[in-house]
């Protein structure tokens, strides 16, 4: 059990200059006796809104340097302070708050929402167990308009799909990524890695692109980039929602409509996804 969705904004000053933090917090418990569902006996119940106190409070006096470490000093406080905890698991997203620049000089006191991928985490542990620290990205809207195709495929009595060795590639990302063994981490900067990365393999060189031959492909590229540059990463998860656009044909309206006007195709939408991880992990 636990509290869901502890919204706050956490504000640091430092002089003249602010910054911000916005997070979403879930925050769950698992009691070493399940006497409270079984005999109806809360003596050992901590109750949801002492949990969302505890979150709170933690914000107040150790700050948010970083969504993970925050999420471990959540986990750390429920272990030590409450011997009746026998598991806590921590969720945390960040609403995208982006300090704001005039003729690129950035504003002291002034942000921006940009939705450009939420920044998430996960940390859990059980008691005499070790603490688990899971980070990710999600709602990141990419697309590219050329350099994606998609032929050689499968094809039987059921097959309409025509093969195309042009298209664009859009979809809407998910990223999930372990770090095993927690250390002493630069939480952040590992993120904005991770982040350059997916662009970086999603799109390819800003002069020519690189083509994509499949979704599947474009969620490998991926995964193989990260692996291959954050030696902290252990497992990644990609999930690509696919969405596709036809060509709208301007035929009868007396035009020729070479790919510059398309709609997107609501629903029914694809979906890709990929575990990834290092032999040395799963051997594990």
């Amino acid at each position: 059990y636990g509290k869901n969705t502890i919204k706050f904004l956490r504000l640091h000053r430092e002089g003249k200059k602010h910054f911000v933090k916005e997070v979403e917090v879930c925050a769950h418990l698992r009691l070493t006796s399940p006497q409270e569902y079984l005999e109806g006996n809360n003596s050992l119940v901590i109750p949801t809104d002492t949990i969302k106190n505890i979150v709170l409070v933690l914000a107040k006096k150790n700050g948010i340097p970083s969504l993970e470490e925050f999420a471990i000093d959540i986990c750390n406080h429920f272990m030590t302070t409450f011997c009746q905890v026998a598991y806590v698991k921590t969720y945390i997203q960040e609403v995208p708050w982006q300090r704001l620049h005039e003729d690129g000089v950035p504003h002291i006191h002034s942000f921006i929402c940009v939705p450009d991928g939420i920044r998430f985490c996960e940390a859990e542990q059980c008691r005499n167990g070790p603490l688990i620290v899971f980070a990710g990205i999600k709602d990141l809207k990419l697309m590219k308009t050329t350099q994606s195709g998609f032929e050689g495929f499968y094809k039987n009595e059921h097959t309409t799909l025509p093969e195309r060795h042009d298209r664009i590639l859009c979809g809407e990302l998910f990223c999930k990524w372990s770090y095993g063994e927690c250390k002493d981490f630069d939480f952040n900067c590992i993120w904005k890695k991770i982040r350059e990365c997916i662009l970086e393999a999603f799109a390819g060189p800003p002069d020519c692109g690189e083509y994509s031959p499949s979704y599947q492909k474009t969620v490998n590229s991926i995964q193989m980039l990260v692996l291959s540059r954050v030696p902290q990463v252990q497992v990644i998860e990609v999930v690509l929602n696919n969405t596709f656009y036809n060509v709208v044909d301007m035929k009868n309206l007396g035009l020729t409509n070479d790919k510059e006007v398309l709609v997107p195709v609501e629903a029914p939408y694809g979906s890709c996804a990929c575990t990834l991880g290092r032999k040395m992990f799963f051997e594990a």
